[in-house]
């Protein structure tokens, strides 16, 4: 756990204020739901909840059988991370943050598709390596839960109708499965 040397009071309804620097950098909007945990040394540990995070294991067979499918890269992601990766990138992908662009994707709530003159938007804050060729926001209720992305190195970019069918049909497959 890491001191940040900011100390809060709790109200009379029991509310606390998260300071706006951390809930920039950790990416907490309003209306996000958050874990409560404790620590044995009485500490309080808020952690994003992701509703996504649950079918981990889930959306890894859906991962696998769209890279055995296709060849490519492919990733599920929730709001904040890859939850699920198959193909050559799995180890530079799983567990990482989603870049900024991601995001934005997803706010968007439109299909994504890379085109040929357009700038390559990175999948990850933390590697230029892997590109989205194509996205599809994962919509439950209205609400943007995560992404199922098709990737590829700079070189390699070449999305085509298919994968956005795909993509499209995996993310209404989910969205629907998180509403039951």
């Amino acid at each position: 756990m890491k001191a940040t040397g900011i100390v809060r009071r709790i109200d009379d309804l029991g509310r606390v204020v998260i300071p706006k620097e951390i809930r920039r950098t950790m990416r907490i909007r309003e209306g996000d739901p958050l874990e409560i945990y404790t620590d044995k040394d009485g500490g309080v540990i808020f952690k994003k909840y992701s509703l996504m995070g649950g079918l981990g294991d889930f959306a890894a067979q859906l991962c696998e059988t769209l890279h055995k499918t296709t060849g490519r890269i492919v990733l599920i992601t929730d709001r904040d991370s890859c939850i699920a990766v198959a193909g050559n990138a799995r180890k530079q992908l799983t567990d990482k943050r989603i870049s900024s662009r991601m995001e934005q994707i997803m706010e968007g709530r439109q299909i994504y598709q890379h085109q040929k003159d357009g700038s390559p938007i990175p999948v990850s804050e933390d590697s230029e390596e892997f590109f989205v060729e194509t996205a599809a926001p994962i919509l439950s209720e209205g609400d943007v839960l995560g992404c199922v992305v098709f990737s590829a190195t700079r070189d390699n970019l070449l999305s085509d109708e298919v994968e956005v069918k795909l993509a499209q049909t995996i993310a209404g497959f989910l969205g629907k499965h998180m509403e039951s």
